[in-house]
């Protein structure tokens, strides 16, 4: 299950990627926000980042207008490894590499056809299984 989470400015672009998921048969968990009213994004970031590191969703998609401070916010949640991305070769590398569980994009930098192709190719791209990418993450992981 993919955990989606966006604010105010990510809305329209995540709306898209559901359309995206639901076409694929991938199932979600839609944390919010739910309509185009200005709010915080950390609240929808964070809430969709504890789905994650809990286990309760595999992968997260975050949106907010540049996709910087929703990755941020991901990222304060122990266990989430937050990639904000702006083109699909970036989203491959995080996932070979850093095993990324969350995907980042800003919703007024990344049109829909490019934001779809980042997307697939993050949800698409298996951890390299490398040892050195291993002892990395695990070293990103630590207190």
């Amino acid at each position: 299950m993919i955990a989606l989470g966006s604010d105010h400015g990510g809305l329209e672009l995540k709306n898209k990627i559901i359309k995206y998921l639901e076409e694929h048969n991938i199932a979600y968990k839609d944390f919010g926000c739910y309509e185009n009213k200005s709010c915080d994004y950390p609240v929808f970031g964070k809430a969709a980042a504890k789905a994650v590191a809990s286990g309760e969703c595999e992968k997260g998609i975050v949106v907010c207008t540049s996709g910087i401070g929703i990755s941020i916010a991901a990222n304060k949640i122990k266990g989430v490894r937050c990639a904000l991305c702006s083109e699909p070769l970036s989203a491959k590398m995080t996932r070979l590499h850093n095993d990324a569980n969350m995907l980042a994009l800003g919703g007024a930098y990344v049109g829909e056809l490019l934001a779809l192709e980042i997307v697939e190719t993050f949800l698409n791209t298996p951890f390299s299984d490398e040892e050195k990418h291993i002892r990395r993450v695990a070293q990103l992981d630590e207190d």
